[in-house]
């Protein structure tokens, strides 16, 4: 089996995609001063990249188009989720003080566009691959990787669900979500994203050597941003300041998992 490059620039043509979106979205948001753009943006970037890379491959295997089609099903999830969302709230308290500050608005869509980018790495430089070969079929890898891949989504999809459906019940204003998925995992969502970007680069993976296996630094950096920046830690610290006096909240903290959904502990 021959494997190659198909067109050794993708990566460089796809940064450049990615931060050109990025910036347009970014002009009418801050000419609009509106948050419906910031999230819907990010999913929708990742399925026109994803979409681009196809076309513009002369002739796409099976496996290359079925991780696309991953992609674009996790994008469109994702955008639907997030656009139902930020229409029902109006505004997105994260942006607070930085959506009237030009500078620092612009650095949060650049960085957007260079997390869009590095995340898609595995996904892109496998779809760059040309392969030679009639006899490729679906490997053990492609089918791991699916299966980690249907695992997160759908730990992701139920969880944000659960909260949603949470959020907008009277009854559960000023509350925290401790059902569901979140009696297990204080943030399953977050668990779900990070199991979807590691089925993508296990199922990639078959086909990479040298260099290519860089491509392990999209779900490294995923996990990272996660775990230690932009995920767990501001919900965190947002979730103490409200429920600092509230005794449940805090049994509520020691029991459950942070991250991987486990059985609660037991404390006395």
């Amino acid at each position: 089996m021959n494997i190659n490059i198909s067109d050794p620039y993708n990566l460089m043509t796809t940064l450049l995609l990615a931060l050109i979106l990025q910036f347009l979205f970014f002009i009418f948001a801050a000419i609009m001063k509106t948050d419906k753009l910031t999230d819907f943006s990010y999913g929708v970037s990742f399925i026109i990249l994803v979409i681009y890379l196809l076309l513009k491959h002369p002739n796409p295997s099976l496996s290359q188009i079925l991780i696309a089609i991953c992609v674009i099903i996790w994008g469109i999830r994702l955008v639907s989720y997030l656009f139902i969302r930020i229409l029902k709230i109006k505004k997105d308290t994260r942006f607070d003080g930085v959506r009237e500050n030009f500078k620092k608005f612009l650095q949060f869509w650049i960085l957007q566009g260079l997390s869009i980018w590095i995340i898609m790495i595995p996904t892109s430089i496998f779809i760059s691959l040309s392969v030679e070969s009639e006899n490729y079929y679906l490997n053990i890898n492609n089918l791991l990787g699916i299966l980690l891949f249907t695992i997160g989504i759908i730990i992701e999809s139920v969880a944000d669900y659960q909260k949603y459906v949470f959020k907008n019940e009277l009854k559960n204003k000023g509350k925290w979500i401790k059902t569901g998925l979140w009696k297990y995992s204080r943030h399953p969502n977050y668990f779900g994203e990070i199991i979807i970007w590691w089925g993508v680069f296990i199922y990639t993976i078959n086909l990479l050597s040298g260099l290519t296996y860089l491509g392990v630094i999209g779900p490294l950096y995923i996990t990272f941003l996660l775990i230690f920046v932009s995920g767990i830690p501001p919900l965190e610290k947002r979730y103490n300041n409200i429920y600092k006096d509230n005794l449940e909240y805090q049994r509520y903290k020691k029991t459950t998992s942070i991250l991987i959904p486990l059985p609660q502990k037991s404390i006395t």
